[in-house]
């Protein structure tokens, strides 16, 4: 980059306009930018760096204003800089936001910042953008830095380097961060991190996992799970679940492999005592069922008597029914025929009606009695003549359209005149309206650029202070949900240890249970012994089984609502902590106030843009309504020549259609009227033929109908058709009658093949049983055999729960081995990258580390200036060594010492005097700028700026300086000294004079 024009306006100390030409200056290599103290010599290279990135070095870019307090009211700050970066000649025009008095009223309103970037080509200047942030981008593309980079490579900075060289660890860090890219590298200790507590997380969920299937093989067996200590673990990180200490995962299925192997022992008793009392209830059942069976077959045959009797009484009904069906039978083909004479006969009445009344329509048109054919020939002559006068009607309607069409110009003409007129007004005032809303709108062409900005900054401010009150409410529910999960975890520990008392109470008196239903003469369910000499008493009292599946089904619930609160738990710790780090420790007060302002900030860009966009539509309104208003002008001048020509020809062609019409329409008063009077006439006649030949058919199908009904009634036995019609009888009537019959017939063949079987007529011969004896003892067996099958299924259950629960638990016990490993792993790097491993013997970051390599390359840089500038004597020393004020963990790796080689020792760099301290401070300054402008992809910087420091200096140490900075120059590159020291004005030809009065200050260029 090269430094060619810089022209500075009311910025600054600079009340008009001062121009700096570069190159004049550039062309001796060395040149010197001198004034008295306050004259505005730093404010050059101010303006330098506003106009590339928009904003001032150091601290000075804090300070809101940058326009000059010398400068007439109403002119507006600018910077306009003309440079050569990488090849293209580019121009660069800026101007802060400032506060200019209002053009109508009184008081002050806001200019916001704005920037024009153009490019050299062809010999024009090319606009490239007038966006703030393209620019800003484009610029820093093309330097391959940003701002803070720039500043420490072409704007050596007064004071600030020799406070980097005295600053502890912790401030160095913080200036190299600032100019070197280690995101990634402060991104990969964070990945890291993350990644060992998420590994660790993982493995933590998993060994819960297995426990947790361990605590239900132990509630279904009713043994406890192994507890015992378990390896050192570190204690769980804020936000990772706390997990219970078990034994040994590995040992786990060990231990369920024990337990299953006993339990399929009791499976094994069990089901041997279930068999026994399966056998004695089969030998009751069967007892019981043949007893069962003999009642029911002697009351079936009891019940078969009493049927038959009652069958006999229904005889002489069902032989009635009989013949009511086979009349009902002969009556199906006659009966259509008959209904098919009544309705010819309703037919023919209904055609006989209207041909009277059709000849009653005509009556008027003919005489009376007058046959069909000259009905006909009446209705033909009418239709012929209502034809002729069809051809009429386009006459009619093309007379009605020439009416209208004269009615539609005269009403044109009434319109079209005083519009024209009006039309003709618009034109001579139109032309000057347009004229001075061009003018407002050049007035108003400057919109403002940093609404996009603005509202981007509302949506983060949106965004940030929901998530800041969304942390603080997690807090509340975080709190909350720790003591419920507290409670939970205490109310399931109860709820197990309750079920287990029970169910080892249980198993302690089985036996006393068993020797509660033992009975003298009645084998032993477990031994099968007759006599039981001394049965077990129980001292205290057993659990029924339902109480202990209610302490079971307690305990699950409280098992399941524990499980709930710890995910609840987990839940509200992961989400508190990413609201934590998107928005630290900021209160949701202090974010809400942001947002206001972004809002303000917003609104105001808002309103400047739409003050513009209304003057360019109002400009662009009335651009167009000058257009239409010309073009509507010469349209209504062809529009009424047009309309009065018509008018002309229309009138006469009028006056000869209406000549042929009065003679078409004769008599009646409209064509129309003529045409529909003879029609309704021929249609009356039509009517009365049609009329006249429906009667004769009618009469016709009517005799035919009653003659084959006739004859077809007397095949079939009747007399007369009303007889048939008496003996139909509906498919449904007759589907009912032949149900009741076919019920009969099957009741009665019921009641033979009942009294004829075998099996019935013996048991009537038997004695009736005993049931009631029969059904109490098999009631007796049914009672034993359900307590031995509960408790075989018991037995049974428990067996196959604990096989799925082993499958479960070698499946956890699987996934946890490879997620632990995991762990171990991104434990380790996490700890290396960090510097808390023992491995990392240095005990630094990662980002310190690289940190240190750049140092270690400025070190060296700034070593080859330092040894001409203090003649051999002073070397920079970087060292790994943490110094006793460094607090932040993993910082080691950036101290510097000064080496003496006149006494052989190394000094901190405190100990230096001013003038050493300048030196060292420069040597570090210009090596700094050589590492980063190779880190930036090695972009050359033409014009270098070091900013004072050289009073400090003695003759001897100046010229050794000088020569350093003189050797700057090799490559063509212009290095400007800001100082105000009197000897280097005579050292220094070439040189930018600042010179300061009441007025404000002025630049004048001395070469």
């Amino acid at each position: 980059m090269r430094l060619h024009r810089l022209e500075v306006s009311a910025f600054g100390p600079f009340s008009g306009t001062e121009v700096i030409d570069f190159d004049a200056l550039s062309d001796a290599g060395l040149f010197l930018i001198q004034g008295r103290t306050g004259a505005g010599k730093t404010s050059v290279l101010d303006a330098v760096c506003f106009a590339l990135y928009g904003q001032v070095p150091g601290v000075r870019n804090a300070v809101k204003g940058l326009r000059s307090d010398h400068a007439p009211p109403g002119t507006g700050p600018r910077v306009v800089l003309e440079t050569t970066i990488r090849g293209r000649r580019l121009r660069i025009t800026r101007s802060p936001a400032w506060e200019r008095p209002k053009l109508r009223g009184s008081g002050t309103t806001t200019e916001h910042a704005k920037v024009v970037l153009e490019e050299l080509e062809h010999g024009e200047w090319t606009g490239l953008t007038t966006r703030l942030d393209e620019a800003g981008d484009l610029v820093s593309r093309m330097l391959g830095m940003n701002a803070v980079q720039f500043c420490q490579v072409a704007l050596l900075p007064q004071g600030e380097f020799a406070g980097f060289l005295r600053a502890g660890a912790d401030e160095r860090r913080r200036v190299l961060e600032r100019l070197f890219a280690t995101e990634v590298f402060t991104q990969v200790e964070k990945w890291l991190a993350d990644r060992r507590a998420a590994t660790g997380r993982q493995a933590a969920e998993l060994d819960g996992a297995a426990a947790s299937i361990a605590d239900r093989i132990a509630e279904a067996t009713g043994a406890r799970p192994p507890r015992g200590d378990r390896p050192a673990v570190p204690p769980p990180r804020r936000g990772e679940p706390v997990v219970e200490p078990f034994a040994e995962v590995d040992a786990l299925p060990a231990w369920a492999a024990e337990l299953a192997g006993a339990h399929e022992d009791l499976r094994a008793v069990a089901e041997e005592l279930r068999d026994g009392a399966a056998a004695a209830l089969r030998t009751a059942r069967e007892a019981w069922e043949d007893a069962k069976g003999l009642a029911d077959r002697r009351r079936r045959h009891a019940e078969a008597l009493a049927r038959r009797d009652a069958l006999a009484g229904h005889a002489g009904e069902k032989s009635r029914i009989a013949s009511r069906l086979y009349a009902a039978e002969r009556a199906r083909g006659a009966a259509p025929l008959v209904r098919d004479v009544q309705a010819r006969h309703a037919e023919a009445v209904r055609a006989r009606r209207w041909a009277e009344e059709t000849r009653a329509e005509v009556a008027a048109l003919l005489p009376p009695k007058a046959p069909e054919d000259v009905l006909a020939k009446a209705e033909r002559d009418r239709r012929n003549e209502v034809a002729m006068l069809e051809g009429k009607r386009a006459t009619a309607a093309r007379l009605g359209d020439i009416e209208r069409e004269r009615a539609e110009l005269a009403d044109g003409l009434r319109r079209l005149e005083p519009r024209d007129a009006r039309l003709a007004a618009a034109l001579a005032e139109l032309p000057g309206v347009v004229e001075a809303r061009r003018a407002e709108l050049d007035e108003a062409a400057v919109a403002a650029a940093a609404r996009p900005g603005a509202e981007a900054a509302v949506r983060e401010a949106t965004r940030r202070l929901a998530a800041a009150r969304r942390r603080d409410e997690v807090e509340r529910l975080l709190a909350t949900a720790e003591d419920a999960r507290r409670a939970a975890i205490d109310a399931a520990q109860q709820a197990r240890d309750r079920a287990q008392e029970l169910r080892q109470a249980r198993l302690d008196g089985m036996a006393a249970v068993l020797a509660e239903d033992l009975k003298d003469g009645e084998p032993c369910r477990v031994c099968g012994a007759t006599e039981h000499p001394a049965p077990v008493a129980s001292p205290a009292v057993v659990p029924a089984e339902d109480e202990i599946d209610r302490a079971q089904a307690a305990y699950e619930q409280a098992q399941a609502r524990r499980e709930q609160r710890t995910g609840e738990v987990r839940a509200l710790r992961s989400e508190r902590d990413g609201l934590v780090k998107d928005v630290e420790d900021l209160t949701a007060e202090a974010l809400a106030a942001d947002l206001a302002a972004a809002e303000a900030a917003r609104e105001t860009a808002k309103t400047r843009a739409a003050d513009a966009e209304r003057l360019k539509a109002v400009l662009d309104r009335r651009e167009r309504e000058l257009e239409a208003v010309r073009a509507e002008r010469d349209q209504v001048s062809r529009d009424l020549t047009r309309n009065r020509t018509r008018d002309k020809e229309l009138d006469a062609e009028q006056a000869r259609l209406r000549a042929e019409l009065d003679a078409a329409r004769g008599d009646a008063p409209t064509l129309e009227d003529r045409i529909a009077r003879l029609t309704g006439e021929a249609d009356a006649l039509a009517n009365a033929v049609e009329a006249l030949r429906v009667l004769a058919r009618a009469d016709e199908e009517l005799a035919a109908a009653r003659a084959k009904a006739r004859k077809e009634a007397g095949e079939q036995g009747f007399d007369t058709p009303e007889q048939v019609l008496e003996a139909e009888l509906s498919e449904e009537e007759q589907g009912v009658l032949r149900d009741k019959i076919r019920v009969w017939d099957d009741q009665e063949a019921e009641v033979r093949a009942l009294l004829g079987d075998p099996a019935l007529v013996a048991a009537a011969a038997e004695p009736a049983p005993d049931l009631a004896a029969l059904r109490a003892a098999a009631d007796a067996a049914d009672a034993v055999h359900a307590a031995a099958l509960s408790a075989a299924d018991r037995a049974r259950h428990r067996c196959e729960r604990l096989a799925e629960l082993r499958g479960h638990l070698a499946a956890a016990v699987g996934a946890w081995r490879p997620a632990a490993g995991r762990h171990a792993v991104a434990e380790r790097l996490a700890g290396l990258t960090s510097g808390k491993h023992a491995a990392n013997r240095h005990a630094m970051s990662l980002s310190a580390y690289v940190l240190a390599a750049r140092l270690e390359q400025v070190v060296a840089a700034a070593n080859e200036r330092l040894s001409r500038m203090s003649g051999g004597r002073y070397a920079l020393v970087h060292t790994t060594d943490k110094a006793a004020g460094d607090r932040t963990k993993g910082a080691g790796g950036l101290g510097l010492r000064v080496a003496d080689a006149w006494t052989g020792l190394e000094r901190d760099p405190v100990t230096l005097s001013g003038g050493e301290s300048f030196i060292t401070s420069l040597s570090l300054a210009l090596g700094l700028a050589d590492v980063v402008t190779a880190e930036a992809g090695g972009t050359e910087i033409g014009t270098l700026f070091v900013d004072e420091g050289f009073g400090t200096l003695d003759e001897e140490t100046l010229d050794e300086v000088m020569d350093v900075l003189d050797g700057l120059r090799d490559g063509g590159r212009a290095v400007g000294i800001v100082s105000h020291v009197a000897e280097l004005r005579a050292r220094i030809p070439a040189q930018l004079r600042v010179t300061k009065n009441r007025a404000g200050s002025t630049a004048t260029i001395v070469v």
